[in-house]
């Protein structure tokens, strides 16, 4: 595809034919004109396909010219390139066919993506030309899809066009087919806006094709897939070294940012499909991995990391949430996320499931902290549900987002006055049962005086300060015994108490049974018609 470049100043003309790379996006370019005058004396003869001119020359101006252009060659993609920011050029320029209108203040982003939509404009109107052709396109993107990506290798004879001699002579020669490695590889390219990203997605496929012998690129979704074949000689590092430095290439080029997941390496074509499976679980792992490029080879032994939050987490996170410090609640989502990622175990799977506990964690502590302040009802939340195809770091701040509606409920309930201070110190007992708690403590958190506390806890709750936290530890170790497996001693402490013949008799006391009697009773009980 053939682009002429028009202006009469030197500087801008030579500018931008060498401050791009435009070969590489498949771009042949013309010599640059340096008049209307002479840019139509070439056009019908070297035919372009884009035209780029100045709108404001000596001689005729860009205008003229787009107007004599696309009466020369009327399929012609003209964009208009001006030092004015002036609407009422832009007006007239659409009013004469031209189909772009940019600043000669844009970054080479923009021009690329300018010429990027004007060349996919015309591949579009090429492919509407030839229904032949378009039924071409679209038969090996099913087929593409079929062999590679559902693994439907019963339909049929394996496409010609993803055989390894289809265009990779010269980086095989000399080997036999069934020598050659092939691999798939799934990518992602970020970097454009949002309304570019299909556009961003056709020109990296274009552009790995050029770049990578061989190579057959796909778009499906969000994601390229590319299957490329390499021979049997010293095969990961020059494969690796290629594919990262065609990657690389293809960012400055384009001006974005690429991350790419690479599969088993197969032989068979009808295996294509095991190495997209491996490339696609390989590729879950972005945002885990630091690297532009990992293989499934790096993450298929990964055990898991840390999937739930401890006892000392969950505390914290309470702790945190009746403080209604939102600050400090966003420096703890961040640093839980960065402590994942930077385990080696690390997968997708705990990641999501530790964040989960985190999530349950949070529903726990409020319902919780509301009932031991005398409000059972909570109110009705949404579940939190991940976003699949979220980065980490997102995902992180979606979880903030959750928690910290927790924390609104809470606090929006408390009110004001001096019920509301037994609230607040409920809340916080309720959260630090498992530390050595004491009148002192709390009532520095309520910012009121202990003896003081100790009146108002007495006028609003009817007991002691003492008999609450005890009565408050013995239910939270009822509540456990019923469910968890865990040791009495283990109970005991979660607690508040290190000493486990101290708490047996103090839980015998309270409810007439032994710890271990009454889970045996909670564990036996079956509610009638199970």
């Amino acid at each position: 595809m053939r682009l002429l470049i028009v202006d009469d100043e030197v500087i801008i003309r030579t500018g931008l034919a060498s401050v791009i790379a435009w070969h590489e996006l498949g771009i042949e370019l013309l010599r640059p004109a340096a008049s209307a005058e002479e840019a139509l004396t070439r056009i019908a003869e070297e035919r372009p396909h884009i035209l780029m001119t100045d709108i404001r020359m000596t001689g005729r101006s860009g205008l003229e010219l787009a107007e004599e252009g696309l009466r020369l060659l009327p399929e012609l993609e003209v964009i208009i390139l001006s030092g004015y920011d002036d609407f009422s050029y832009a007006q007239q320029a659409i009013r004469q066919g031209v189909t772009d209108y940019l600043l000669k203040t844009s970054k080479p982003e923009e021009i690329i993506k300018t010429v990027l939509q004007a060349k996919q404009r015309i591949t579009e109107r090429w492919a509407e030309k030839s229904r032949e052709g378009q039924l071409m396109r679209e038969n090996r993107e099913r087929l593409f899809a079929g062999w590679i990506i559902d693994g439907d290798t019963a339909s049929g004879q394996f496409p010609s066009f993803l055989r390894s001699d289809a265009g990779l002579e010269t980086a095989v020669d000399g080997f036999d087919d069934k020598q050659i490695l092939r691999q798939v590889i799934v990518l992602r390219a970020e970097g454009w806006d949002r309304f570019s990203d299909a556009l961003l997605r056709f020109a990296v496929q274009n552009t790995l094709e050029d770049m990578l012998p061989g190579a057959i690129a796909h778009v499906e979704k969000q994601h390229i897939i590319c299957v490329v074949s390499c021979p049997p000689v010293d095969q990961e590092y020059p494969f690796t070294f290629r594919l990262e430095s065609a990657l690389r290439r293809v960012e400055q080029l384009l001006k974005c940012t690429l991350r790419a997941a690479v599969g088993l390496p197969v032989r068979g074509y009808a295996e294509l499909h095991e190495s997209y499976r491996t490339a696609s679980a390989a590729f879950r792992y972005r945002g885990l991995m630091d690297d532009k490029v990992w293989h499934y080879e790096h993450v298929q032994d990964r055990q898991g990391g840390k999937a739930v939050l401890t006892h000392e987490e969950e505390t914290t996170l309470g702790t945190l949430l009746l403080d209604n410090d939102s600050v400090t609640l966003t420096t703890w989502t961040r640093e839980l996320v960065a402590s994942l990622i930077a385990e080696p175990e690390v997968t997708p799977e705990s990641f999501s499931a530790c964040l989960h506990s985190a999530v349950i964690a949070g529903h726990r502590w409020l319902t919780r902290t509301m009932r031991a302040t005398g409000r059972e009802e909570t109110a009705r939340l949404e579940p939190w549900m991940m976003e699949p195809d979220a980065e980490p770091v997102d995902l992180g701040d979606m979880l903030f987002q959750h928690l910290y509606g927790l924390m609104h409920v809470y606090h929006s309930r408390m009110g004001q006055g001096q019920a509301a201070h037994v609230q607040k110190a409920i809340g916080y007992i309720e959260s630090s049962l498992a530390q050595d708690i004491n009148l002192q403590l709390v009532a520095g958190h309520v910012h009121l005086h202990p003896g003081h506390l100790s009146e108002l806890f007495k006028k609003e709750m009817g007991v002691t300060f003492g008999d609450f936290v005890t009565d408050m530890r013995i239910r939270r170790a009822m509540d456990m015994l019923a469910v968890s497996p865990a040791k009495v001693s283990e109970v005991a402490a979660i607690s508040g108490y290190e000493d486990v013949k101290y708490f047996s008799r103090l839980f015998k006391k309270h409810t007439g049974k032994t710890p271990s009697e009454y889970r045996e009773e909670a564990m036996s009980f079956k509610p009638s018609g199970s």
